[in-house]
């Protein structure tokens, strides 16, 4: 049996990535049992209960977020007690809140672009700063994101870069920009997967074509459509987690994938490899969030103040492997784990990445392409 201080993705990597999710649960987590892979849900639940106990706090996240230990030790900190419910996706996510959903939950996970839209929308509530620590030692871009100015709602939590894992050993040579996968699509053919999601793979085709990420431009969004449909024949797959147990029998040979997915599947196999490509990337963020009405607010402060904490953060970056925007908790971090690329990568590979930002009705054109070049 695994030791019970490890998360999901250690013991049961093939089943969890950074967008993983067990649908349709609502997990005691600190009350979790152990099965030969990983947890076993130990209240299952088809909607969360009406809540407000001032010693606990429902939380609604991506799994892989938390693990035995870390609730554990807010428990112990606290006498507070977190129940945990989890998503797919920020779009399932936010229905869930505009259904009525927001209510259940003190803390909330959105990325980046969806605290823009859950602000515009009247679903948060602004976070008073005063009972707040820790804002200020936050890495400069994370104190006034250009998702959240100021942190009116928001505090980061994670983040991380979109890239390619490949195969150093299968490949003849290293790829640099996504522009690889067209231009080896032959070679390629069948043993390369893209993320299922229309925002990332339509943004990294639109990087490489040198426009920006968040593009509303009608002709350049519709020759980022056009250049997929030439490689369509060459994908596998559309998968956000199913390409690692591929990646590490061999069976694939590159695959788009989260950083912090890369970092903790590469230790399996010294062959594979990492890569920003050149021409750029998405850079995502996620975050915490206290929902209007939220049933437990203090609890909900006592979390992100819990978060926030350095030695909490560095920990999290170790047992979870995703990047800290912590600058405390990164100077608590092995100089093996400061220096590692994948999580951290350097200034010169950020600048041409940016944070998908919300693009408003225009999505609907986003949409429309992507069930045409997934479909069939």
């Amino acid at each position: 049996m695994p030791p019970t201080n490890l998360p999901i993705s250690r013991f049961c990597r093939a089943n969890s990535t950074r967008r993983h999710f067990l649908k349709n649960s609502a997990a005691t987590i600190s009350g979790l049992a152990l099965s030969s892979c990983g947890w076993r849900l130990a209240d299952v639940q088809s909607a969360p209960p009406v809540k407000g106990n001032a010693d606990q706090l429902f939380i609604y996240t991506w799994a892989g977020y938390t693990d035995k230990a870390l609730l554990d030790r807010f428990a112990e900190k606290t006498g507070i007690r977190v129940v945990a419910d989890v998503f797919s996706s920020n779009e399932e996510m936010l229905a869930r809140v505009q259904a009525g959903g927001g209510r259940a939950y003190s803390i909330i996970y959105p990325s980046d672009y969806m605290v823009i839209q859950m602000a515009q929308l009247g679903l948060l509530s602004q976070l008073d700063h005063s009972i707040l620590g820790g804002l200020d030692r936050l890495k400069k871009q994370f104190q006034n994101p250009v998702y959240d100015p100021g942190n009116r709602y928001s505090v980061a939590l994670a983040w991380g870069t979109t890239g390619l894992i490949y195969n150093s050993e299968q490949l003849k040579e290293s790829p640099e920009d996504w522009s690889y996968l067209w231009k080896h699509k032959q070679e390629l053919k069948k043993r390369m997967t893209l993320a299922s999601d229309v925002r990332e793979v339509m943004g990294a085709a639109l990087r490489m074509l040198g426009y920006s990420l968040n593009s509303t431009n009608p002709e350049q969004v519709k020759k980022a459509y056009e250049k997929l449909v030439e490689l369509k024949p060459s994908i596998a797959s559309f998968t956000t987690d199913a390409w690692r147990p591929q990646m590490l029998t061999g069976d694939l040979k590159i695959a788009m994938c989260y950083s912090s997915d890369a970092n903790e599947v590469i230790p399996d196999n010294d062959k594979l490899r990492y890569v920003v490509p050149s021409s750029g990337s998405s850079l995502w963020t996620d975050t915490l969030v206290i929902p209007k009405g939220a049933p437990n607010p203090e609890a909900a402060y006592k979390w992100i103040n819990f978060m926030l904490q350095p030695d909490v953060a560095a920990s999290l970056v170790e047992r979870l492997s995703f990047s800290t925007p912590s600058e405390d908790a990164f100077s608590l971090l092995s100089p093996e784990v400061r220096e590692n690329p994948i999580l951290f990568p350097s200034e010169a590979v950020l600048k041409n990445c940016e944070g998908v930002a919300p693009v408003g009705k225009f999505m609907e054109v986003y949409d429309r392409y992507w069930t045409k070049l997934t479909s069939g």
